[in-house]
Formats: C-alpha cells, structure tokens, sequence
C-alpha cells in the first residue's frame, strides 16, 4: 500500500478557469460532420438536418467553444462554396484527408448548429491556398451587420444577424510539410500578420490565435515559435499548441503524457515571454491548445475519394480515459496561460461521441473524464503541492505517480479534486488537506477504474466503463483520507 499527501492552499490560486478551456473542434474530416452531426435524413434529424440525439450529446459536455472548419481541411477550402442555396454548392476534392466534399455543411449551417447546442464558433482562415483578402471576406460576411457587399450576401441568404464570431484561427499548422500551402516561418509570420491587420480591421473586437510549431517533434519547434511571434506579436491575442498522446507498448510512458503535455507548455510559455522581452512588450502571450487528444494515428485509412469515409474512427478504452483525465489535469493547472483548449475532435474523427449512419450514438470512455471536468472544474483553480511516489518512465524519467486538479466554485462554496493514480501494482491511501479551506463535508465520489484497461465501450455493451459511486466519507473536516486504487481517476467533490 502506497501513502501520498496533497496540499491545497488557499492563498495559491493559479488562476480564473477560463469556461473556454472545455472547447472542442469539428473538421470536415471523415464522419465528423456528415452523418455525425448533420444527416438530414435521420430519424432525429431537426429542420435543418442536425442529428437532435448528438446536440443532447453534445450539450451534456457543456462545451462553449467549437473550432470549424479545420485542421489540415482549412487549408485547401474555400469558404464560399459552402454558401447560398445548397442545390448549387459545388462537390470539390478534399486534397487534406482525400474525400469528396459536397460544401451542403458551410459556415452558415455551422453557425445554426452552434445556436442548436449552446456555443458559440472559433473560425479558422484558410491561409495555405487562400489570401488575406478572402479571409477579410469572411470575417465581413459573419461580423458586419449589412450593408456591404459579402455581409448583404449573408441577409440574402438568410441570415439577418451577424454570426459574430469572436476567436479566429490564423490558418493550420503551417510549418508541416502533410499541409497544403506549406509555409516557412518568415513566409507564414508576414502572411498571418497581414492577414490579422485585416481581422481586427474589420471587427476590432475578435481575438486572433496565431499558428505555433505542430509539435516539439519538427526540427524547427521552438524557433519557428519564436519567429512568427517575432512577426505578428502585436496583431495577435493567442499562440497555438498541439499535442496528441498514442499508446506505444509502455504503459508507463502513455500514463505520463500528463507530464509532457505540461513540459511542451512551459517550454511556449519561454518562447512567447522572450518574444515579449525583446519587444518590450507589456503584453503578455496567452495560449490556446487548440487540438489535443489521444490519437491513434498509425490506424489512420485514408479511402480516396469518397463522401465521409470512416477515418480516425478511434475505439477508446480504459487506458485511453485515465490519460485525458491525466491531460485535463494538466490543461487546468496551466490556466493561467492556457485560456483555450479543444479537444480534437468531438464526433465521429477521434471523439467521445461515435455515430451509426441512421443509427444511434454512443459515449466513449473518454467523453466521462471530459465530461467531469468540464461540469464540475469551473471557478477558480488551485495549486496543490502532492508528496506522493514517482514512476520511473523511459521517455520523460522520474515523474509522480499522482496527478491531480484542485477547482473551487466560490459562489456555491464547493470543491472539487480530481485525481488519477497511476501506480501500476499497488493502491494509494492519499490524505487530503483542506485546512486553508475550513471545514467541508464530501457530497460526491465518482471513479472510473477496471481490471480490464483494454475495455471499451460499444453499441452492444455501452456501459463498460463509465464512472461507478465510490465511497463517501461522512464527517465535517479539514482533511480526508482516500483510497486511490491503482490504475484509477477519481472526482471527489466537497460542500462548504
């Protein structure tokens, strides 16, 4: 039996939790839009052709912030065919994930849905094959009132209001060589600076997040990080980051990827604060984690040229659900940075939700971890100081075993700490201390854990892993003890 101690100060709080850290991402990639969230001949299916049975989904994510249209997509799309009278759209080549597109899902379609399941819509502008110019059209399109040519076009077609999107991506991962358009970092930083001066323009009021590296894997990460900062620090509110964890034969390692995500952050956190020095800026860099996930990637099959072909259709198991609970942790932790975060992505393409064309919809053992902490981790976020054992990991050394999450909702006077173990061999009896906090009773216990960590859920046995009632101990107290058993994530919630 292991024994650990957390730490909970009042007098540390890290930060306000920003709600759009619970964000997520549709792409036009697979099934992600056709027959996941549009299919306009479903049973469900409302006036506008939106499945109902995913919006209620959806909706039980409590998710205020959509990323659309892409990923690699945005990078050879044209916003303008997927406007006007749905007969008309052309069907063009998806050159990114090699499908068929038929644009009947534009912007706005996606702007319907938004209104349809409570949140509210992070564009992102094409700029691998498109233009500063085309993105000015877009955002005059969604954003201005009318009276304009592109903002009449948006009335026409049957939109009086405005969108009025707020949050605006400047292109995709433009340092990857998968991304149409590719671009060198002093190419893409005056192209994204341009275009930015366009955006803000247009609307003074939105918020521009700035591509970053794709990951610490390219050769250039951190540099091309710094560089395009270099170029566009004054234009932009946000930095991007994207990092995707896979299962590759150490569970050990995978169980960590907490602990990399977190290195990855501070390391953009230096980059962006030197840019910021060196400009003798007052401005501090916010980031925004605008895909992350568990990604099986090398169970990628592309079919070419087909309408919504199954891609990225991951099963996620057991192991699968201790690691997004592991990374939300993380993503929390950091909130004082990190004030947008989207897990990639929400139907169908390396979701929590999964579809059956003309059929149901089924949870994922992630969507429970997501779903937690996005219901329950709101308000503000405390810094914990945990005395627990460390795992010896091959990629990232010695790390804690534990990892957990403090949040504390001051108008209600609840809290709540989350937490995984990922002791392998034996449980952890963990003593909790609240003293800062006065007095709380323990109102809540939710657990997710198994014997099986391949489990899975299906349509056949959709309740696999869900999380189970642990035990709730009684008292009014300033301090708790719990037992984690191994291989484990836990909610507890407490009650002023």
């Amino acid at each position: 039996m292991k024994k650990a101690t957390c730490y909970i100060n009042r007098h540390q709080k890290i930060a306000d939790i920003d709600d759009r850290l619970y964000g997520s991402f549709i792409e036009h990639m697979g099934r992600a839009v056709y027959t996941g969230i549009y299919e306009p001949d479903h049973a469900s299916a409302d006036d506008h052709g939106f499945r109902t049975d995913v919006i209620d989904t959806v909706k039980e994510l409590k998710v205020p912030l959509v990323r659309d249209p892409g990923g690699n997509f945005l990078s050879g799309y044209n916003w303008k065919d997927g406007i006007g009278p749905q007969s008309e759209r052309p069907t063009r080549l998806d050159l990114a994930w090699q499908s068929l597109e038929d644009n009947s899902f534009g912007i706005d379609e996606f702007y319907d849905w938004t209104k349809a399941v409570e949140t509210t819509g992070m564009i992102a502008v094409n700029l691998g094959t498109g233009t500063p110019a085309e993105a000015g059209q877009l955002i005059e399109y969604c954003n201005i009132k009318k009276g304009t040519y592109w903002s009449d076009l948006r009335v026409k077609n049957g939109h009086e209001e405005p969108h009025d999107f707020k949050v605006w991506c400047l292109g995709n991962e433009m340092d990857g060589p998968w991304q149409i358009g590719q671009l060198s970092a002093e190419d893409y930083g005056k192209k994204a600076r341009e275009t930015g001066k366009i955006l803000k323009w247009v609307d003074p009021d939105v918020e521009l997040v700035l591509c970053g590296s794709s990951g610490k894997e390219m050769s250039t990460f951190p540099e091309w990080d710094m560089t395009v900062l270099d170029h566009c620090y004054n234009e932009v509110d946000y930095i991007s980051l994207h990092r995707y964890y896979e299962y590759n034969d150490s569970l050990k390692d995978f169980l960590a990827s907490y602990y990399d995500l977190d290195e990855f952050i501070q390391i953009i956190k230096s980059t962006a604060d030197y840019v910021k020095a060196k400009h003798r800026s007052d401005k501090v860099m916010m980031l925004s984690l605008d895909e992350w996930n568990v990604w099986y990637m090398k169970d990628m099959n592309l079919k070419r040229w087909q309408q919504a072909p199954a891609i990225a259709e991951d099963v996620y198991n057991l192991m699968d659900a201790l690691v997004v609970g592991g990374l939300l942790c993380t993503i929390i932790n950091n909130a004082d940075r990190v004030k947008i975060a989207c897990l990639a992505q929400l139907v169908n393409a390396l979701s929590p939700i999964h579809t059956e064309p003309n059929g149901g919809v089924l949870r994922h053992s992630t969507f429970y971890p997501f779903k937690q902490v996005s219901t329950y981790g709101r308000g503000e976020v405390y810094r914990s100081i945990m005395d627990c054992d460390a795992i010896v990991t091959e990629k990232f050394g010695s790390v804690p075993s534990l990892q957990s999450l403090t949040t504390y909702d001051s108008n209600e006077g609840s809290l709540s700490y989350f937490v995984l173990n990922t002791e392998e061999s034996d449980d952890t009896v963990l003593t909790l201390d609240f003293q800062e906090f006065g007095n709380m009773k323990m109102i809540d216990h939710q657990v997710i854990m198994g014997d099986d960590l391949y489990a899975f859920n299906s349509f056949e046995t959709p309740l696999k892993v869900v999380p189970v009632t642990g035990h709730i101990e009684d008292g009014v107290k300033s301090s708790f003890e719990v037992m984690l058993p191994k291989l484990s994530w836990h909610i507890f919630r407490f009650q002023k």
